[in-house]
């Protein structure tokens, strides 16, 4: 089994897809400072895979730290990069830490793929690359404008920094811009953890509704759309994880064309921030209580996805309708509502 690094394995995202490399065949180590992610979740996946998972706990932006974990793995044969800072409105009010944080732990990254002579590396990249596109469906191709924000930024020259890498190096790169990963996994063994309060939409609604949050806001009514809410391409995270998977498979089996290749990941659809609210209250039989406020800073108006490219050349096929992502949200929530000792330092029961 060839053995995938996932750097911020704890996480979101990288939790679903560490499942997702398990159940096709892949041998998995994961790194995470856990700064940011809670540990607790590694026992879902255990729970789901039956594989235990290996975490180092070490800060990426510490080379000596990282370099040592290649040097204890040196069959790694590729790496799938999730770990970053990746709030938008945070990324405002503390740029420079998101440009610390976010760039030099790629950096390290990349002298330990050259170093140890890693093939594939696949990055986690995002729709914010393409700033405020002067068409709501972006491919692509579509030339990027200036980042809303610094975590934008840092998305933008992070693909600077690995083009420019996979010009000398050896390494087959792939960068997935995805655009708004949401829900849980269908056994609702592992979802979204945010840290403190939430700062993306779906998370926010949900803590609105099981009552951890009082109201949530809805950031803007006024911009140009149908209902005048933001529009985003809501995708959920089991098929954002499903094509990590087919990327390392694609560069596996030498399909790439280029060194460095970009793909769309969005299910193709624009839904707007009210939209995908009433989906919610459909699905979950709830009233939420929420109000509206003014637009946020770094907020891009409206996006969604071309992902032709990616289900021509990965094969890859997202499968979940927006209200099926709202239902295992939901679900989760509901989960880490009964069972507290999540967040506790008390085993958990997982079942």
């Amino acid at each position: 089994m060839a053995k995938i690094l996932v750097s911020g394995g704890c996480g979101y995202i990288g939790s679903h897809t560490i499942v997702d490399l398990i159940e096709k065949g892949f041998d998995v180590i994961s790194i995470d400072n856990n700064s940011r992610s809670n540990p607790r979740i590694l026992e879902g996946i255990e729970r789901i895979t039956g594989k235990k998972i290996k975490n180092y706990k070490v800060d990426l932006c510490n080379f000596d730290d990282t370099f040592a974990v290649f040097q204890e793995n040196e069959d790694i044969e590729g790496i799938i990069h999730f770990a970053a800072y990746k709030a938008v409105g945070e990324s405002v009010e503390k740029p420079l830490m998101y440009f610390e944080n976010n760039l030099n732990s790629l950096i390290n990254l990349l002298k330990c793929v050259q170093e140890f002579k890693v093939p594939y590396f696949v990055f986690s990249s995002s729709c914010t690359v393409y700033g405020n596109p002067d068409e709501m469906i972006v491919t692509e191709k579509t030339p990027p404008k200036p980042a809303e924000s610094p975590y934008g930024y840092t998305k933008q020259m992070g693909e600077q920094i690995i083009n420019e890498f996979a010009r000398s190096a050896d390494a087959q790169c792939i960068l997935l811009r995805y655009f708004n990963p949401v829900g849980a996994h269908p056994s609702i063994l592992i979802g979204e953890m945010p840290i403190g309060r939430p700062q993306n939409l779906v998370p926010a609604i949900t803590q609105t509704a099981i009552g951890k949050l009082n109201k949530m806001t809805v950031y803007g009514n006024d911009y140009d759309t149908r209902d005048g809410s933001c529009i985003r391409d809501f995708i959920h995270v089991s098929d954002i994880a499903n094509a990590h998977t087919l990327a390392i498979r694609y560069l596996q089996e030498k399909k790439n064309t280029t060194k460095c290749e970009v793909f769309n990941l969005g299910t193709g659809n624009g839904v707007s921030v009210l939209e995908a609210i009433k989906s919610f209250e459909k699905v979950s039989g709830a009233k939420l209580n929420y109000e509206i406020g003014p637009r946020r800073p770094g907020d891009v108006i409206a996006i969604y996805a071309n992902n032709d490219l990616a289900k021509d050349k990965l094969g890859w096929d997202p499968k979940y309708s927006l209200d099926e992502m709202m239902k295992t949200a939901w679900e989760w929530e509901q989960r880490l509502k009964a069972d507290d000792t999540i967040f506790s330092g008390k085993p958990a029961e997982l079942n």
